[in-house]
């Protein structure tokens, strides 16, 4: 995976958090309390994906760059 994908990865997995986050502040506040678990999870799941394509884009930068020295 190039590191142009693990960012475009990142940012969209960041803002859906974005969005996670108001809709899940939306349906607290308006008391629709199932879909808080679905919207959290969402988030989650969002979060880790990001982090991996963090990971990811980390190891290519610092395995490309070791190498070009």
């Amino acid at each position: 995976m190039s590191k142009k994908i693990c960012w475009i990865i990142i940012f969209i997995t960041i803002a859906i958090n974005v969005v996670m986050v108001q809709w899940t502040v939306e349906s607290y506040l308006g008391r629709e309390y199932e879909k808080v678990i679905v919207f959290s999870a969402i988030g989650v799941v969002g979060a880790f994906i990001a982090f991996f394509a963090y990971l990811n884009w980390r190891k290519v930068e610092y395995t490309h760059s070791s190498k070009e020295e």
